[in-house]
């Protein structure tokens, strides 16, 4: 098994730390694993649940959430909604990384918060949870003696599992907004539910209140005499044997094919994490969008002008590949590189400032004339003279008769 860290930027900017173990050879998939509340990556049934299920050929991300364990942020802060933006964004970075899950597996309010987080994951193909609570109100009932000073102060100090927490009204506040009942029927993924009939923590009627709020497929494992917490390595291993033997149906399974977009039409979408992450998604292919963490953003893909300035070096050295082509000079490689700034010296005030390598055995008037193609290629054109943009509204409404043009228009552009 091979172990990496993989740190990365929670919904609210905090770094989160992750652990991401691999199994040897080619994994099966990968998985998301969610902690119980106040645990973190390291507790005895995150560790043997994950290694488990890596000995099993899944890979499986597990993090420390908001304020515990490695990563950064205040616990005392924190929410349930946040602990689900958290993991959202965990599987983003695990696909950026290349490590994409396709499972989602829960233990405790961590089993609720997959249960959550499945509905903004559409890649997801599969949810376990371990000993998770139906309705996350049933969390208040852990706070004792503390929620009534909660309710009043706005905070307390309370004893969990023998540790010291502080916890604010936020935090109830935003339980009571949880509906999981909704969330469960909307699930519309194979639902694994394990739980122990003997919990003294989160009740087996739980378990049944999910499986019978869940659609099929779904499928329910009594896990016996284990306790809440998993804390025997036998009962963890057993959990894990039967999570890796369901979910391999779904984790080999063939995505569905997603329809390209036509050629020369672009689609961005708020992807909600971070401040400024969105998702740019041209003919089959996606990536991130975004600001840099010094800018407030997450860092997780080029900036705006990042990609003008791509597409100026792009349209570039494609211009000259195919100059050289047609004209079958020996032109080996071209290197562009864009520096994009605002120059209030010049008018208009934003200025792109392109450097371009030419490797080849080219004469000097080649090269000469090469740097002159630079110059006609089409993105090149636009810039100089600028251009126009018309706006369609999307809206309920009936389109108008301008905005019907527009939408022509857009048919125009994307036909071949």
């Amino acid at each position: 098994m091979e172990a990496r860290r993989l740190d990365f930027t929670g919904a609210a900017g905090q770094r989160l730390s992750g652990r991401l173990d691999l199994p040897d050879g080619k994994p099966r998939g990968y998985a998301l694993f969610a902690h119980c509340f106040t645990c973190t990556k390291s507790s005895r049934a995150a560790v043997h649940i994950g290694q488990a299920l890596t000995a099993r050929g899944i890979g499986v991300l597990r993090f420390d959430f908001t304020g515990l364990g490695d990563s950064e942020g205040d616990f005392a802060g924190s929410t349930f909604s946040g602990d689900v933006k958290d993991l959202v964004a965990a599987a983003r970075a695990m696909a950026l990384e290349g490590f994409a899950p396709k499972l989602l597996v829960g233990h405790s309010l961590g089993g609720a918060a997959v249960l959550a987080a499945a509905g903004e994951l559409p890649e997801i193909t599969a949810v376990a949870v371990v000993a998770a609570p139906f309705d996350v109100q049933h969390l208040t009932g852990l706070l004792k003696g503390g929620l009534p000073e909660i309710l009043d102060r706005g905070e307390a100090e309370v004893d969990l599992g023998g540790r010291k927490f502080t916890i604010r009204r936020s935090f109830v506040d935003d339980l009571a907004r949880q509906d999981q009942a909704v969330r469960i029927a909307q699930l519309r993924r194979p639902l694994l539910v394990l739980h122990s009939p003997r919990d003294q923590t989160v009740g087996i009627e739980n378990a049944s209140a999910i499986f019978l709020a869940a659609r099929h497929p779904k499928s329910f494992v009594s896990l016996d005499a284990a306790d809440h917490l998993l804390t025997r390595k036998a009962d963890a291993e057993y959990a894990a044997e039967v999570i890796a033997a369901w979910a391999s149906r779904y984790l080999d399974a063939v995505e569905p094919a997603v329809e390209p977009l036509p050629p020369g039409i672009v689609e961005v979408e708020d992807t909600g994490l971070g401040r400024f992450q969105v998702e740019v998604r041209t003919g089959d292919t996606r990536l991130y969008a975004d600001e840099p963490i010094g800018a407030g953003g997450l860092g997780s893909g080029p900036g705006p002008y990042d990609l003008v300035s791509a597409g100026l070096g792009a349209c570039t050295a494609m211009t000259l590949r195919l100059y050289a082509k047609q004209k079958e000079w020996p032109l080996s490689r071209v290197h562009v590189r864009v520096c994009h700034s605002k120059d209030k010296a010049r008018s208009p005030q934003d200025r792109f400032l392109r450097t371009i390598q030419i490797e080849g055995e080219l004469d000097a008037a080649q090269h000469a004339r090469l740097l002159e193609i630079a110059d006609r290629c089409p993105v090149h054109r636009t810039l100089e003279a600028g251009s126009a943009v018309d706006t369609i509204v999307v809206d309920l409404m009936p389109a108008s008769p301008e905005d019907q043009h527009l939408r022509d228009m857009e048919a125009s552009c994307a036909a071949p």
